[in-house]
This record gives structure tokens, sequence and C-alpha cells, in this order.
């Protein structure tokens, strides 16, 4: 009988809007450029050649071009991100049906129902997976193998970008001891300097300091840091059911923000990614929900929905800001925010309740998605050319 197998894969794909974009513009690989807005924008991805020079997300755009000058700064891509995240799941689920997709471009996969007899298979197996996702999208991506989702998950980004790394069952501690404090997950950059000054930098040094200390440094939840620490980690890879009973999607800001335009315009920008996904599945939606999250993980969240269902973009983009003003009540920067359609209906059937300008919305529409699956860039959506 084969021993415990590192079965829990975590999935990052490496500068995703970037890399989503030069699919479309493979001559700009290698070079230094992100995607981000030109006014008041900021810098969603960068080019590993980018960060090179000190561009990170978010920076502001106006920054981001003063410290690298010869920057190429990419629009974004209305509905492009979206359908390539999709296609990526949908890869992943071609091995597991547990798959547990975290944002657009990160999730876990759990390989326990494969029947994988040894950790050479698995290797291989996720080895063609990262292959096959550079052939078919053009989106280099990162994996971590481990027994858990903590250590897969910081296995994944030891390397980037195209990373693989497999940390096998019983050498979680090991893997982790060399590692700076910062990769246990809470322990933020203010929390890592503390810690640097209490001659804490490495995940080992935690190992030899005294109860109280830990106690004093992490207060009740000390012990909970000391597992982590040692690569201990029970969640189970959680699969939702969304088949066409919601659309979502969400983005985790490399540091927080606490710009009210940017996060309005972001979230305008989810509605972009995710409407042309509903027309293509011929469905409409009713309600949107935009939940907010803070620093500490609090999660705050409001919904709203429309007198009919619609696959138009317009009347959600005004329940942004009133969304965004009822969920964001402290007004502290957010970590993340992300949208949600629901209240799911079938478009047949329904064009009668819509008049006819209602329905040169809805061919217009169509066209723009066309041209934006075929790259084009001179497509306008919420007054912003994309």
């Amino acid at each position: 009988m084969p021993g415990p197998l590192p079965t829990i894969v975590h999935l990052d794909a490496d500068a995703f809007f970037v890399s989503c974009e030069l699919a479309l513009k493979p001559e700009l690989r290698g070079t230094k450029c992100a995607v981000g807005g030109r006014q008041r924008g900021i810098i969603s991805s960068a080019s590993y050649e980018a960060r090179a020079c000190g561009v990170y997300t978010p920076m502001p755009t106006a920054r981001a071009l003063k410290v690298c000058p010869d920057l190429v700064l990419l629009p974004h891509t209305t509905g492009l991100y979206s359908r390539v995240s999709r296609r990526m799941f949908d890869a992943c689920e071609a091995i597991t049906p547990l798959v547990q997709r975290n944002s657009i471009d990160e999730g876990y996969l759990d390989l326990g129902p494969c029947g994988f007899r040894s950790e050479e298979q698995i290797e291989t197996r996720i080895r063609a997976l990262q292959r096959q996702l550079w052939e078919e999208l053009q989106v280099p991506v990162s994996f971590g193998i481990a027994a858990n989702q903590l250590v897969s998950a910081i296995a994944s980004k030891a390397r980037k970008p195209r990373g693989f790394t497999v940390v096998p069952p019983g050498a979680e501690a090991a893997f982790l001891a060399p590692l700076k404090v910062g990769v246990i997950p809470g322990i933020g950059r203010k929390s890592e300097a503390r810690l640097e000054a209490a001659g804490i930098r490495l995940v080992r040094d935690l190992f030899d300091r005294p109860e109280a200390e830990l106690r004093s440094l992490f207060g009740v939840g000390w012990t909970e840091v000391l597992a982590m620490a040692r690569g201990e980690d029970d969640r189970p890879v959680h699969v939702e059911e969304e088949d066409a009973k919601s659309y979502s999607t969400q983005e985790t800001f490399g540091a927080d923000i606490g710009d009210f335009a940017e996060i309005e315009r972001i979230a305008k920008r989810m509605i972009d990614e995710l409407m042309p996904a509903i027309r293509a599945d011929r469905k409409r939606a009713r309600t949107m929900t935009v939940k907010v999250r803070y620093p500490g993980m609090e999660d705050s969240s409001c919904g709203r929905s429309l007198a009919e269902a619609t696959d138009l973009e317009a009347p959600f983009y005004a329940l942004v800001r009133p969304l965004l003003r009822a969920a964001w009540t402290a007004r502290r920067p957010l970590r993340l925010v992300s949208v949600r359609f629901s209240g799911i209906t079938e478009q047949g059937g329904q064009l009668e309740m819509f008049g006819q300008g209602e329905e040169k919305k809805r061919r217009l529409a169509a066209v723009l998605d066309k041209l934006n699956e075929q790259g084009r860039k001179s497509v306008v959506r919420h007054g912003h050319q994309i």
C-alpha cells in the first residue's frame, strides 16, 4: 500500500492580467509592461520585468511611469480575464471534481479521489496540466503540491514564475523553517517588521521561543501561529456549486486600497468581465451583490435587485456606488472586493418584456463581446476605453 501522498495542489497564475494580455500580444513578452488605467488608475498586474524595476500592485499608474519610464501600459480587455479563468479551471476539473476557485487566478485541487498511487504519478499529471495551460492559453502558472492547503499555497509561490514545488508529507516543517516568517498567513509587513525587531526573522526562529514570549507577541492565537509554522492545516478543499445559479469574481489587492473611486472602477470592471459570460450562457441576472474585505479578514456585503433581470451592464453600473457605500461602512482601506450576480434566469422567452431600445443595446453588446474576444482595443464600456 502506498504511504501518504501530497494530494492538495495550489494553482497560482503568474501575473495573470498581464499574461492574458500578452497572449494577445506575444511580441511584448520580455518587456516591462503592466495592466492598468492611465487616468486616476492603478497597476493591477505587472510583468516580472516591470517588477524588477520597482513596479508593483496596486501602485498608482502615474508613479509607476516615473519609476519605470519605459513601462508599456496595457488597458484592460473586457471579458478576457474571466474567459481565460473559466478555461483554466475547466482544465483542472477534467482532472478532479474537487476544485476550489479562490479567485479569478488562484485555487486548489484535491487529487484524493483520483486514484494516484505515487508522488511521481501526481507530479507527472500536474506538470502535464502546467504545459497544457501554457500551450492552450499562453498563461504561465505556478503550482505547489503538498498534503494540505497551507503548505501547497506557500510552495506555489516559492519559485515564481512557472514554479513547481512538491513538499512530501512529513516534510512540511522542514520546508517552512528557512523561509521568512511573513509567509505565515496573517503576518503582514508591519507584523513582520515587529517580529524581526524581536529577533524573529525566519519561521524556524519561532520554535526556540518560550510560550510567554509567543503569547505576548501573538496573543491568544499564538498556538495557531505555531501550528501553521509547523505546516499543520486540516481545511478541506471546498467546492461551490454554482452551475447557473450565480456568477462571481473577486480581486485581492497586493496592498490595501482606500480610494473609493478606484474601488468603484474595479467593481465596474468586474461587471464588464462577468456580463459577457452571462450573455454567452444565454442567461440574465436580477441581483448584484458587492462584498468588501478589510485587512483583518472581516467581510461586509450588500446586494440589490433590479425590477427585471437583464444581461446588460448599464443597469448594474448604477448600483455600484450605493452598494459600495452600504457595504464599505468602516472606511478603512480594503484587502479585497468582489461582485456576484444571482437571480439567474434563462434568456429565452423574455424578449417581449424589453422594448426596441433594449434590444438594440443587446445587439450592440453582442458585437462588443465578439470584438473583445478577437482582442480589439477600441471598445468602450462605462465611459472608459478598454
